[in-house]
């Protein structure tokens, strides 16, 4: 294998340079701001976590965490996500504060990819957690909360899917009893948005015509909240009939919101079925075939960490948002450069401090070491200083000396 170049980077991996950087940070602190608003504490949690608790608790598969050994030889991994570091700080940490708990955060997360198309190793997630609150209306919240943070991003054009494990559990099971190896087949489809190999599938397996018809049917359920009724009629399975009904109440708290517009119900919706347990969403932007936004229920990951509670919550792809984000930009900044001589520091630095207070100015300071015995090569040396500042698009320059 060849050395890598100097100016080279591992795949998946990005820089982001100062135009792009200060777009992050508008978007960041936009939404930061509005889940503060909802009552939402930031936490910071380690990029190190230990993959025997964090990292088998986290939704990501194991071979996509990037793991290394400590000097002890104990396994970590890099976080691969957010939730599970919050569980676990829930859990220990914050065991003595009473639920529900509402925390935001934002921090960079690593998912080792098998060098595959457009896949980034190291993203940014923007995301809020409410433990404690079983209800839909805790449902509720995270998606209204959703909707306004994205646009707080200034994501102008998006919808929301909103779907239920439970009732993709109770029709594959009431449809394929103990089969559950066509069941995760059939889910995996689903979760890869493949429906023609859903279609597929479901040829392949032989089913009845009924049965075939009712599986097939799924992939119609999608709209608003008529989808409920038809979806009811869809399965008699009683987990089945729970989902559509806690669905039903999470639409009628978004109605309650003024926010449905932006929601419709597909109850093909599944995330990652390992790790929900109930409501899972995801939201589309406008122009891009990716999901700048994900959540749901997970009822089952505090147990882990001995702290049983329930709990929903979803993340924000921060840097996803970057090309179609419309966040208002802060007024460029007036921007000045002061040149001093060795003698001046002084003078010139207390001015700099003084501009420096000001809002909306940046002050550069730039030295230009002269020689008494060689007044020609100083005034060369001051000349191209000058010639430096009149490229770099200063407002101004005050010279010192």
């Amino acid at each position: 294998m060849s050395k890598p170049k100097v100016f080279e980077k591992p795949p998946g991996v990005k820089d982001y340079l100062p135009d792009t950087v200060a777009k992050l940070r508008r978007i960041e602190t936009n939404v930061l701001d509005c889940m503060q608003k909802w009552g939402y504490r930031q936490i910071i949690t380690p990029t190190l976590e230990y993959y025997d608790t964090v990292g088998v608790a986290s939704s990501t598969t194991d071979r996509k965490l990037f793991k290394l050994l400590d000097k002890k030889g104990t396994t970590v991994v890099l976080r691969s996500d957010v939730t599970a570091p919050i569980a676990r700080v829930v859990a220990s940490l914050l065991k003595d504060q009473p639920f529900p708990l509402r925390l935001s955060y934002h921090s960079n997360v690593f998912r080792a990819f098998e060098d595959e198309a457009g896949r980034e190793a190291e993203f940014f997630q923007t995301g809020v957690e409410l433990v404690g609150d079983p209800s839909a209306d805790a449902d509720a919240e995270v998606v209204a909360l959703a909707i306004a943070s994205l646009k707080a991003a200034g994501i102008r054009h998006f919808k929301i899917a909103l779907g239920h494990v439970g009732f993709l559990n109770g029709l594959f099971q009431e449809a394929l009893p103990d089969r559950q190896d066509e069941q995760s087949a059939l889910k995996e489809r689903l979760l890869q948005r493949d429906h023609v190999g859903y279609r597929d599938l479901l040829r392949k397996y032989e089913l009845s015509d009924s049965v075939g018809r009712e599986l097939e049917g799924i992939l119609r359920l999608r709209g608003g909240q008529e989808i409920c009724e038809q979806a009811r009629s869809l399965s008699r399975d009683r987990m089945a009939q729970e989902a559509i009904q806690h669905l039903c109440q999470v639409w009628d708290v978004l109605e309650a919101y003024g926010v449905s517009e932006h929601v419709l119900i597909d109850l093909t919706m599944i995330g990652d079925f390992t790790y929900y347990t109930g409501m899972t969403f995801e939201g589309y932007a406008a122009d891009l075939g990716f999901p700048v936004c994900s959540g749901g229920r997970y009822d089952n990951l505090l147990k882990q960490f001995d702290r049983p509670a329930a709990a929903t919550g979803f993340a924000l792809k921060t840097n996803r948002m970057l090309e179609v984000a419309d966040v208002e930009e802060t007024p460029e900044p007036y921007r000045v450069l002061v040149l001093y001589v060795p003698g001046q520091a002084k003078e010139a630095l207390a001015c700099a401090q003084g501009l420096r207070a000001r809002d909306n100015i940046i002050v550069e300071t730039t030295r230009v070491d002269t020689d008494a015995a060689e007044a020609g090569a100083g005034a060369r040396l001051l000349d191209v200083a000058r010639n430096k500042a009149d490229a770099s698009g200063y407002d101004e320059v005050i010279e010192f000396g």
